[in-house]
C-alpha cells in the first residue's frame, strides 16, 4: 500500500465526531511524520560522546569504507542517544490522542514497534542496545518512570511498552539472504550501508580527521552530495578504528544549522550479552496482541522512498516493480511517485478541531501546470500531494518537487 493510502474510505464530508477526525488526520499525520523514519530507520543508530582527536595511521576513504564492510562484530551492549531535529511542528498531545484513540477501538498496540516511530521523529532519546549474532538483538528506549523494549530472539520478536502492559508479538520476516529483519534497524552497519549506497560519481567521500567516540579511537568519513537541490548537506560517519564498526551518525542539512539526525554511542563493549538479555515472558495482566490480530496497513514501517538514495543502482534497476512507487531523477535529486488514486490533502477547515489546525501548520499550498496541491516540508524530506492524489517525495527542495510535478505534466 502507498504511503498515503489509507483502508479508511471515509471522505472530509464524513468527518462528523472526533473519532472520525482522529482517524482522518491519522491518515495524513502519521506519514508525514514517518519523515522522522529517514531519521527513525536512519534511526536507532548511535549518538553523540565524541572527544579529542586521536592520532591515528593514515587511510583513505577506500580504505575506510572497506574496512566498514569487512566489520564483523557479532556481539556487543551499550547505551546509545539519538537527536532529531526534522522541524517539525510541535505535535503536542496530538500522538497520544492518535494512539490512545486506536487502541481504545481495538485498532492496534501501543505495544506495537511501529507505534514508537513516531516519539524518534523528534526530540533527544535513550536507548539501550544488545546484540548476540544475527538473531538476538534487544533495543530499550527509556522513558519518564517507564521503558520500551524491542526483543529479537530467533524467529520471536516481542514488544512490551512497561507504561501500558501491553505486549505485542510477531514473528521475525527473512530478507533475500535469509537473515532475519526486524520493522525497526537495531544495528549501526544497517545505516552505514544505507548511506553507503549513495556513493557514486555524484557524491563527494573523504576522510575527515578522527574523533574519541564512546572512549574508542574512531576515523570519520565524510559523504556529501555535489549537486545542488538535494535537502541533504553531508553525512558523517564514525568508524571504530579497531573493528570498522559504526559508532557515530550525522547528517546535517544543506540549510545549515543543527543536524537533522546526531546518533551515536555514549557508551560500548563487545563482550557478550548474558543470554537472559534476550529472554522475554509476558508479565502478569498485559494486553498480548499477536501479529496476526493486527490488521494489515496498521503497521508504520518505512517506505523506501524515506531513506537515503541507492545510487549504486542503475536508471533501469531503479525502476519501481508494479505497483510500486516510480522514482524520477538520479542520486541525491530522486523523487518518489505515488499513485494513491484517492483523492488529494483535505484543508484543516474540512476536518476541524486540533487536527485540522495541525494540517494546516504542516503544508504550502502550490500550483503549476500539474494544477494545485500542498508541500510538506521538513529539513529532510520533502513531499508534494497534489489535488488528483499524487504524491511527489524525496530528499530534495519544495522547488525541485513542483518542477517534477510540472514536467510529470
Amino acid at each position: 500500500m502507498a504511503p498515503y493510502e489509507s483502508d479508511d474510505s471515509t471522505t472530509a464530508g464524513e468527518v462528523d465526531d472526533l473519532r472520525a477526525g482522529r482517524r482522518k488526520a491519522a491518515r495524513y499525520v502519521v506519514p508525514v511524520a514517518v519523515v522522522g523514519v529517514a531519521a527513525a530507520t536512519i534511526g536507532l543508530v548511535p549518538a553523540i560522546a565524541d572527544s579529542g582527536d586521536p592520532d591515528l595511521p593514515k587511510i583513505s576513504a577506500q580504505q575506510l569504507i572497506e574496512k566498514i564492510a569487512a566489520s564483523d562484530v557479532q556481539q556487543l551492549s551499550g547505551t546509545v542517544k539519538i537527536s532529531t531535529d526534522l522541524g517539525l511542528p510541535d505535535l503536542g498531545g496530538l500522538e497520544s490522542s492518535l494512539m490512545s484513540g486506536a487502541t481504545q477501538s481495538g485498532e492496534g498496540s501501543s505495544a506495537d514497534p511501529s507505534s514508537k516511530l513516531m516519539e524518534l521523529a523528534s526530540g533527544t532519546h535513550t536507548v539501550r542496545v544488545a546484540a548476540d549474532g544475527e538473531d538476538k538483538h534487544k533495543i530499550s528506549l527509556l522513558q519518564n518512570a517507564a521503558e520500551y523494549s524491542l526483543i529479537h530472539n530467533g524467529k520471536d520478536v516481542w514488544g512490551y511498552d512497561s507504561a501500558s502492559n501491553e505486549v505485542y508479538h510477531g514473528t521475525a520476516s527473512e530478507s533475500a539472504d535469509g537473515k532475519t529483519k526486524e520493522d525497526v534497524p537495531a544495528t549501526p552497519q544497517e545505516l552505514a550501508e544505507e548511506a553507503l549506497k549513495s556513493v557514486d560519481d555524484t557524491t563527494s567521500v573523504t576522510v575527515d580527521g578522527t574523533a574519541q567516540i564512546a572512549g574508542r579511537d574512531a576515523y570519520r568519513l565524510l559523504i556529501k552530495p555535489k549537486d545542488s537541490g538535494s535537502t541533504v548537506g553531508a553525512i558523517t560517519v564514525g568508524v571504530d578504528a579497531k573493528t570498522g564498526l559504526p559508532l557515530k551518525f550525522t547528517l546535517t542539512p544543506a540549510s545549515g544549522g543543527a543536524a537533522v539526525v546526531d546518533a551515536g554511542f555514549t557508551q560500548v563493549t563487545f563482550a557478550k550479552p548474558a543470554a537472559s538479555t534476550f529472554d522475554f515472558t509476558p508479565p502478569k495482566g498485559a494486553k498480548v496482541t499477536e501479529e496476526g490480530d493486527v490488521a494489515a496497513g496498521e503497521h508504520g514501517q518505512a517506505p523506501d522512498d524515506f531513506k537515503i538514495p541507492d545510487n549504486s543502482k542503475t536508471p533501469d534497476e531503479q525502476k519501481a516493480p508494479e505497483g510500486e512507487p516510480k522514482v524520477i531523477g538520479e542520486g541525491w535529486n530522486s523523487i518518489a511517485v505515488i499513485e494513491t488514486g484517492g483523492e488529494g490533502m483535505p484543508s484543516g477547515s474540512e476536518v476541524g478541531g486540533q487536527f485540522g489546525g495541525f494540517l494546516d501548520s504542516l503544508g504550502d499550498k502550490v500550483t503549476g501546470k500539474f494544477g494545485e496541491g500542498t508541500v510538506f516540508k521538513t529539513r529532510l524530506v520533502n513531499a508534494l500531494m497534489t489535488d488528483d492524489g499524487k504524491v511527489y517525495v524525496g530528499m530534495v527542495t519544495k522547488d525541485a518537487l513542483v518542477k517534477a510535478a510540472n514536467e510529470a505534466k
